[in-house]
């Protein structure tokens, strides 16, 4: 166990911790009580709020990226309109035409290669219409649109593009020397949205390492680190899954003003990550500040946690509603990725202010001790200082570091 001493500035007097003004009057602040009553019941509160989050969350697993288009605009728009007019005439599919861009090995080869791949695109299921082939003045490319028996948004039309990129075009071209590629906007709104699906998470994972490594070097503890890593976390899935709840499975969406069931903007959920993140780390921060200030002075660890809880309750509580309301205000407005971030932003604000500040993570730091305040020593000499631990008017106190 090594030892460090905590520097003060001498000649100035601070309070421990700050009190409620009325505190000796009127009893125990309501976020003692509460701290104290989570406290009774750590592995309850640990269990319960932990199963909350997750059922909230589960959806998610089932989200599906895309970008809306008129079907997803309200009904009394003139938007929808034109599709549904488009549609009832021309077939579902008319609005997500694929389009084939082929570049040919030679003038002579259009009628034969053009040919070939419309031969090959009108075998495959899900292939409504295909036109004949359209070429260049030079010979060198042609072009051909193929229309989907099923609408841009169905979860059928992504397949099929899959299905035309990894193996129907290959095959029509192989051994001919032409070049096919598919192209058009709904290819590549699905392309953008299988990239933005495979890439997600290696964002969400550079940005939890980052973080990790921030909280770690101010707070010196490794558990304090992690857990605070996995809470905010958590409050991100739990948004993921309410967002896909509500306007991919339609749950309430009609409450929310979703005119149908649609996907996810594919755009929407990175957005949600970084800002939510950032919140949920700014919440945690300002706790674990105040939590980790009183057991400096030597306090044991549910007293700290319960005293860190009281005098940031209010501010948390205060600023977590005031957001609330902005981002639910976005759920107003007619555009439908507009409601989707305003109806993450609103959730993810709401369970972290709640489940996890209020229940999650006093109980979890009650679980865990002392242990939340683990360090190994070679680490601690490792991680650069950020701030100075310096207590006001207080004696100097002896940190254990592990």
């Amino acid at each position: 166990m090594v030892l460090r001493s905590v520097r003060v500035r001498a000649g100035q007097q601070q309070p421990a911790v700050a009190e409620a003004p009325d505190a000796a009057e009127s009893g125990p602040h309501p976020a003692e009580r509460w701290a104290r009553l989570i406290q009774r019941r750590p592995v309850t509160a640990v269990a319960a709020s932990t199963v909350v989050i997750l059922a909230l969350a589960a959806p998610a697993l089932a989200m599906k990226l895309s970008m809306p288009d008129d079907s997803t605009q309200p009904r009394h728009s003139m938007g929808y309109k034109a599709y549904a007019t488009m549609s009832e005439g021309f077939g579902p599919g008319f609005d997500a035409p694929l389009i084939v861009a082929a570049k040919l090995p030679r003038p002579d080869a259009a009628a034969s290669d053009g040919g070939r791949i419309v031969d090959a695109l009108r075998t495959v299921p899900g292939v409504a219409e295909v036109t004949p082939p359209v070429t260049s003045s030079d010979g060198k490319a042609l072009m051909i649109v193929a229309y989907p028996t099923t609408q841009k948004q169905a979860p059928e039309t992504n397949a099929l593009v899959n299905t035309l990129n990894t193996t129907t075009l290959p095959r029509a071209t192989a051994g001919t020397g032409m070049h096919a590629y598919l192209t058009g906007p709904n290819a590549g709104n699905v392309t953008f949205a299988d990239f933005m699906g495979r890439r997600l998470p290696w964002v969400i994972a550079t940005v939890v390492v980052l973080s990790v490594l921030l909280i770690l070097a101010m707070f010196r503890s490794v558990v304090i680190a992690l857990t605070a890593a996995v809470m905010n976390l958590l409050s991100v899935t739990a948004s993921y899954g309410v967002l896909t709840a509500v306007a991919q499975w339609g749950w309430a969406g009609k409450l929310f003003g979703f005119p149908e069931k649609m996907p996810v903007t594919t755009w929407v959920p990175v957005f949600l990550f970084v800002i939510l993140f950032g919140l949920s780390m700014d919440y945690e921060v300002f706790l674990l500040s105040r939590i980790r200030e009183v057991w400096l002075r030597g306090s044991d660890n549910s007293t700290a946690v319960t005293r860190g809880l009281v005098v940031t309750a209010r501010v948390i509580t205060a600023a977590a509603a005031i957001m609330f309301l902005v981002f639910l205000g976005f759920v107003a407005t007619p555009d439908v990725a507009v409601k989707q971030i305003g109806l993450g932003l609103a959730v993810a604000v709401l369970v972290d202010a709640t489940i996890v500040r209020l229940v999650l993570v006093p109980a979890a730091m009650e679980v865990l001790g002392k242990a939340n305040w683990w360090m190994p020593s070679w680490l601690d000499r490792c991680l650069p200082r950020i701030e100075e631990e310096t207590l006001s008017g207080q004696e100097p106190v002896k940190v254990p570091t592990a």
